[in-house]
């Protein structure tokens, strides 16, 4: 039982956004002390453009970060606001389908801004850098978290938000008598850039293609392969990811001494999309110096929490990017994490009954995205053995299979969460 004299102390380790998110929220709220530990020397993001759906939209709003996010987030120009991707055949680029998210469409945002967006909210004092986490000890009620540095930090709770490489995460999986998962290769690779808008207009004009292309966010789909392009940077820029998968045996693995992500050539990319119609083809001819992505991902966990410690985002369940979810899952963690440690109750409760409450509700739902984001892949890549190859079944397929995915109740899963630890409904959150 915590003392309810005294503040709850959580410390989090992982400054990405998860980390930060959860950080924001939580130090609004006078009965707890919030630190933050991240390993690098300051704040940042790799890679491009990130996308958001709608459920990922109303965890930033309900995180206190709409209005940060709303400043800076892209949107689908009218007539096609409501439009998340339209469904393209890569070798000719004709139309097949679109996917509607009313009310919020293509909501993307460049990862750097966001959490830079993020993170000059945060506190003097709440932040410390340069501190990776070497190990964690539990004793009694509290938690000791190790840095590389040799400094260590005592807390009450701590929360691991540190990525798919998570050193904390097989100390959660040690305390459940589990072994450790590490990263696994998932045989697909993606090539990524960032366009100019106007050259990538200029360039669809002079080819007789239509510009729409550039003005919705588009989903070309082929065998092993497929390119998706969505705007960012308020429209200045269209970030664009080509995926090749490597299906040639049942275990693919990528070389250790290898980095997963690192620069390529242009020929490199331009080969793997040589049979590809004009519209794809241009787009990455204009792409001078792509990077390539080894796409990692990790298998379900066991758990995501033993005693004081629990993991949220990659740490927990890192996915592959096909449904645009990755970020959203960790977004949904902190959400729902926050709004049950928000409540002064927590101080009159177990803290590591807190914490198990959370893993029982998120661990599912981050699971089944983990799935359904592997058969997303799948699907975009002609794999998906009842739609094969018809293009109509494709379509209908692909226009509702994000309606599970994007309208999830968080609601009603803090109404669960509070159900099993006892406590009485409110009306609003505690602030």
């Amino acid at each position: 039982m915590n003392n309810p004299e005294s503040a709850l102390q959580v410390a989090i380790v992982g400054g990405g956004i998860a980390g930060v998110a959860l950080a924001l929220d939580l130090c609004r709220h006078a009965h707890l002390e919030v630190r933050l530990f991240e390993a690098a020397a300051a704040f940042g993001e790799v890679g491009a453009g990130v996308s958001f759906g709608a459920n990922a939209v109303r965890a930033i709003a309900g995180l206190g970060l709409g209005d940060a996010y709303g400043r800076i987030a892209d949107r689908t120009p009218e007539p096609w606001q409501d439009i998340w991707f339209e469904w393209r055949r890569g070798v000719d680029g004709g139309y097949l389908g679109a996917s509607v998210a009313p009310g919020v469409g293509q909501s993307s945002v460049h990862r750097a801004d966001f959490l830079d967006a993020l993170a000059r909210q945060l506190p003097e004092g709440i932040a410390r850098f340069g501190k990776r986490a070497l190990a964690v000890d539990q004793t009694g009620e509290r938690v000791r978290v190790r840095f590389t540095d040799g400094s260590d930090h005592q807390c009450d709770l701590l929360i691991a938000a540190d990525g798919i490489k998570s050193s904390i995460r097989d100390h959660v999986l040690k305390g459940l008598g589990q072994p450790p998962v590490a990263p696994r290769f998932s045989g697909t690779c993606a090539y990524r850039g960032m366009i100019d808008s106007e050259r990538l207009r200029a360039a669809y004009r002079a080819a007789g293609i239509d510009e729409h292309l550039v003005n919705v966010p588009q989903m070309y789909l082929g065998l092993d392969a497929h390119v998706l392009t969505f705007p960012v940077k308020q429209g200045r820029l269209i970030n664009v990811v080509a995926f090749v998968s490597d299906r040639s045996g049942p275990n693919p693995a990528w070389p250790q001494d290898q980095p997963w992500v690192k620069n390529t050539c242009q020929e490199q990319m331009l080969q793997a999309f040589s049979g590809w119609g004009a519209a794809v083809r241009l787009l990455l001819e204009c792409i001078a110096e792509p990077s390539l992505w080894a796409l990692h991902e990790l298998d379900e966990l066991p758990g995501y929490v033993h005693g004081r410690v629990g993991l949220i985002g990659d740490a927990a369940h890192a996915m592959l990017p096909h449904q645009g979810a990755g970020a959203g899952q960790g977004l949904e963690d902190a959400w729902l994490l926050a709004r049950l440690l928000a409540d002064p109750r927590v101080l009159h409760s177990d803290a590591k009954r807190v914490l198990e409450v959370y893993d029982a509700i998120r661990r599912p739902r981050a699971c089944q995205v983990q799935r359904t984001s592997w058969e997303a892949g799948e699907l975009y890549e002609f794999r998906d053995r009842q739609v094969a190859d018809q293009p109509a079944l494709l379509a209908t397929t692909l226009a509702s299979r994000f309606d599970g995915l994007w309208n999830h109740d968080m609601e009603s899963d803090l109404a669960q969460a509070r159900a099993r630890l006892g406590w009485p409904v409110v009306v609003c959150d505690p602030v």
